[in-house]
């Protein structure tokens, strides 16, 4: 069985992560399923109102990820 799961960083967006795999909260409850080979975006800059998923909210708030901020700085 292949190994499909796959996270993306985007450099100031969320995270793109392709299934399968189950998202569950710090109690064990299912958050939600992700099929095989469908994405599902993580918030990074914690301005979604749908937490922890993505609505789009870093691109109204200006988010600067910390990547960028790393290669910005030269190290």
């Amino acid at each position: 069985m292949a190994d499909n799961r796959k996270m993306t960083v985007f450099d100031d967006g969320p995270i793109e992560v392709y299934g399968p795999c189950t998202f569950v909260d710090e109690n064990g409850k299912v958050i939600a399923a992700v099929e095989d080979g469908e994405p599902v975006y993580i918030c990074r800059c914690g301005g979604s109102t749908e937490k922890p998923f993505c609505d789009g909210s870093h691109s109204k708030l200006g988010f600067k990820g910390a990547m960028a901020a790393v290669k910005a700085s030269g190290k």
